[in-house]
């Protein structure tokens, strides 16, 4: 591209967080987005529309899990189109675009971010012309990884606790867990033993109530938002007190199958905010399940601190709480 991109089309809300990093005014350079508002949350979405109004006003276009719209990108004709690596348009339809002018860039939060978020959020920065801010976010995120990553290598005689992650818990039937990839990665950095990665070829799929009691977990985390509130399913975000939240998780800890969970006996259940996976504050994920997983290890890690410097230092509109409990 001859200069920084001034209009960018997305298929993922989430990428809207990302530029949120890079610059004071991240709605300005968006020239449409999917209005996946469940991607980053309600009452986030609302922050951001009061912060900037015209986010409301953007084209409205086809998202990552939506059948793509040549002809509307190239209605909105923006600079430079980013879609989420493995989705999106195919190499003829690349090339299409490409011959109108429009570029296009492939990013990952999703399939193995522990390898790719960097690399995204150094493109995205690169786009915008604004490298030194995003190296900065780049270097904080790094740093914060480097004390989890030095502890965990440190201790080589170290008990890989099993855990079942089920996400977007109450959504549909039990249940979704990450396999290979995804937030089970993180687990695996931080000393667990994500159980679905041992029946789990891909990023994500689903385990049997048989599957998880037979692998006998140690540790259960459930992960939700607003968009389980309808199947009355796990919730919690800033929209929702935290009785509700502890109150739905209870909820989920007392289903068949899972209530019998040495875990779920022990009290050992916790739960996190879905729209913090997959998002460039992953950082956030990852402390927190550090303290969970092994929390006399990383007794001194506090995700909360995290977020404070994380709002002081770099977003544009400020993330809230709560996004994280515990059920005792």
């Amino acid at each position: 591209m001859p200069g920084p991109a001034k209009r960018i089309l997305i298929d993922d809300a989430r990428y809207i967080l990302a530029l949120s990093l890079m610059t004071d005014d991240p709605v300005s350079l968006i020239a449409a987005w999917p209005h996946d508002v469940h991607r980053i949350g309600d009452a986030t979405y609302e922050a951001y529309r009061k912060r900037f109004p015209d986010i409301a006003n953007k084209t409205r276009i086809a998202g990552s899990a939506e059948s793509l719209s040549i002809e509307q990108i190239l209605d909105v004709a923006p600079d430079v189109a980013i879609f989420r690596e493995g989705l999106g348009p195919t190499p003829d339809q690349v090339r299409q675009l490409e011959s109108a002018g429009i570029k296009v860039v492939f990013i990952d939060f999703f399939s193995q971010p522990l390898q790719n978020l960097e690399k995204s959020l150094a493109i995205l920065g690169k786009l915008i012309g604004a490298e030194e801010r995003t190296q900065a976010f780049i270097d904080f995120r790094n740093a914060h990884l480097k004390r989890i990553t030095d502890r965990i290598e440190a201790t080589p005689d170290l008990k890989r606790p099993r855990v079942f992650l089920e996400v977007h818990a109450g959504l549909t039937e039990c249940c979704n867990a990450p396999g290979k990839g995804n937030i089970g990665n993180y687990v695996d950095l931080v000393g667990g033993h994500n159980i679905a990665a041992d029946v789990l070829p891909s990023a994500i799929g689903r385990l049997g109530v048989e599957t998880i009691i037979d692998s006998d977990p140690e540790i259960y985390i459930a992960t939700g938002g607003p968009q389980t509130a309808k199947a009355g399913g796990f919730v919690i975000g800033p929209q929702f007190t935290t009785e509700e939240a502890r109150a739905s998780l209870a909820r989920m800890a007392a289903r068949p199958g899972i209530a019998s969970l040495e875990p779920v006996e022990r009290g050992e259940v916790h739960g996190l905010a879905h729209q913090l996976l997959n998002s460039p504050v992953d950082i956030l994920v990852t402390e927190r399940l550090a303290s969970w997983i092994h929390p006399e290890l990383f007794a001194d890690i506090d995700p909360d601190a995290t977020l404070t410097e994380l709002n002081d230092r770099f977003l544009a509109v400020p993330l809230a709480g709560s996004n994280w409990i515990d059920l005792r």
